[in-house]
């Protein structure tokens, strides 16, 4: 939990300085008043005291109160305050950090994970700090002061005093072996609860139409039961709190008054005030022993607290200090791409057995047309995710010019490269923020629009570019997603278009229609194309067939079809001979 801390800023520190400042004076006047309430029961014992006498002790009572409140609120406004830009900072700092994961760092926490730290987490965080650090600051100065305030009293009074604290002593260490663990129990089910809802409502169709929501409901109750038997017991944990509490306050209280009413007893009538003495220090030792108490109470609603504070804090510093293996490069990149190539490239994922890509090499020019094409788990995906740096090559190199790509700086890097993804995506808000996704000054759609064969049914709608578009585009169909997706790489000027699957979506036409467009418009591009479908890629100035990792054959689409017996096999699966005979 301390950690966290070196994240809040000189000037809240310089607050929080303060802050102790006024919790120092609110304890000094809580414990004031106890000396008054002594002085007004004397007075009202001994029978000679002037009505309006007692009446200004009693204001001067509620005086103390006020400044107490006074404190209290403005220690209040500070720490909320702090907690609130506090947690707002740690919420930046985590999108930040997971921005600039790689893809690897990404799974290694998992979505679902990330989402909960920087959510619940930070809640968590934020609560320990706008009233855990109230509790935490108070409580050791009003205990201490409280007890040197009763130091010198009646020793039978100070026996009760600290069989109270034993009492509360025992429910804080039965907090800390037992509620703890369960409350990082709950902080790591609560993410895999939040993964099953999220799959459940992703899948929800492929859910409905295998009638598999028992099976479903079986995972996510699971999942919930632990979570609710860990909650139970840390909640009847915490539940016994509150009574003992009570319990403790109460048995003191009447402790004291029994203890006074001997000692009282104890005296000659005649000694009055004798009588009278002792008790007033009942009076006031009753005070001050339920503020010790209370000072401990305190900690044990720090207790309550502190734990899935301390849990969330730590799963907060873990995504905070996480060092990722892509590092960014120095270099800025100004000039055009005229080459990209891979030179001897090997990849391997984290924790693989085996490579997905072994020594891929290849040149592609500015203004060539490079196409991949290769059965399912060839590693056409992983070769083009590597251009953009989604993840680092095991071994060789990438070349831009020439240069490593890892000499450049992502940001120039991939302000340079079109990338549409093989699962069209859209953010939420409009056709023309969402073509227009990434760029510093709006541009217009006509353009990437008609090129990216959008056009049509963009101009259908009612508002045009203005016509909203829901989380994920999920107002759109699969092939309007993809032709946004490739308008929105068209409207950056790229000078690297990458096309990752990204026509499947498409009919036969619009496909060819779509492809035409390229070639006419984007000429001075380098353009790379994974596809599944022999129509699309047989135009390419050169397709390069991957089998288990490796290319395994480079060329045109007729060489290929005359020399490679893996394009051939292919080809033949979609088309006939008689269809090739004519290409």
């Amino acid at each position: 939990m301390l950690k966290i801390l070196k994240h809040i800023k000189t000037t809240e520190w310089l607050w929080i300085l303060v802050s102790i400042l006024l919790i120092g004076g609110q304890v000094w006047l809580e414990l004031e008043i106890p000396t008054y309430m002594g002085t007004i029961s004397k007075m009202a014992l001994e029978g000679n005291a002037n009505i309006w006498d007692i009446v200004v002790e009693g204001l001067k009572m509620l005086g103390l109160a006020f400044g107490s409140l006074i404190s209290a609120v403005i220690v209040g406004l500070i720490f909320a305050r702090i907690s609130s830009r506090f947690s707002a900072r740690l919420r930046s700092m985590m999108f930040t950090k997971t921005a600039d994961f790689s893809m690897e760092e990404i799974n290694a926490f998992s979505t679902p994970s990330l989402i909960t730290r920087s959510t619940n987490d930070i809640t968590q965080v934020q609560n320990m700090i706008s009233m855990g650090a109230q509790l935490l600051l108070k409580a050791p100065i009003l205990a201490i002061w409280s007890i040197y305030k009763i130091s010198g009293s009646q020793w039978q009074f100070t026996a009760i005093t600290a069989g109270a604290i034993l009492a509360i002593s025992i429910v804080l260490v039965v907090i800390i072996f037992v509620a703890v663990p369960r409350f990082k129990r709950i902080q790591k089910n609560t993410d895999e609860l939040n993964k099953y809802s999220r799959e459940n409502l992703a899948g929800l169709r492929v859910i409905k139409a295998y009638n598999a929501e028992k099976f479903q409901t079986k995972k996510i109750d699971t999942v919930n039961d632990v979570l609710m038997t860990d909650g139970l017991l840390a909640g009847r944990i915490m539940s016994l709190i509150s009574p003992t509490m009570a319990l403790v306050l109460s048995g003191v209280s009447l402790s004291i008054y029994w203890i006074g009413a001997h000692l009282i007893d104890g005296i000659p009538f005649v000694n009055m005030l004798d009588r009278v003495d002792i008790y007033q220090q009942m009076i006031i030792f009753s005070q001050y022993a339920m503020q010790v108490i209370m000072a401990f109470m305190m900690l044990v609603m720090i207790f309550i607290i502190l734990p899935r504070a301390q849990v969330s804090a730590g799963r907060i510093l873990e995504v905070l200090n996480k060092k990722t293996k892509i590092k960014d490069g120095s270099q800025p990149l100004k000039e055009h791409v005229k080459t990209l190539e891979f030179n001897n490239v090997s990849f391997q994922y984290p924790d693989a057995s085996d490579p997905v890509l072994e020594n891929i090499s290849f040149k592609a020019n500015k203004g060539q047309t490079v196409a991949i094409i290769g059965a399912t788990g060839a590693g056409k995906s992983t070769m083009i995710n590597l251009i953009p740096r989604f993840y680092d090559v095991t071994e060789g190199e990438i070349l831009i010019n020439g240069q490593n790509i890892k000499q450049f700086k992502a940001h120039d890097l991939r302000k340079k490269i079109g990338y549409i993804s093989q699962q069209a995506f859209l953010f939420s808000g409009t056709i023309g923020s969402n073509v227009n996704y990434g760029l510093e000054e709006e541009k217009e759609l006509d353009y990437a629009l008609e090129i990216a064969q959008a056009s049509d049914f963009v101009n259908s709608l009612e508002e045009k570019g203005n016509s909203r578009v829901s989380q994920a585009g999920k107002n759109f169909s699969g092939g309007q997603k993809q032709r946004l997706s490739i308008a929105r790489a068209i409207q950056r000027d790229a000078e690297v278009l990458i096309f990752d699957d990204s026509f499947s979506a498409l009919d036969y036409r619009t496909d060819r229609n779509l492809r035409n467009a390229l070639k006419e418009n984007l000429n001075n591009q380098i353009t790379l194309i994974v596809a599944q479908r022999i129509g699309t890629i047989k135009n390419a100035d050169v397709i390069l067939v991957l089998d288990e990792g490796k290319i395994v054959g480079a060329g045109t689409h007729k060489e290929l079809l005359k020399d490679n017996k893996v394009y051939r096999e292919i080809a033949l699966s979609q088309l006939s001979e008689e269809e090739l005979a004519n290409e």
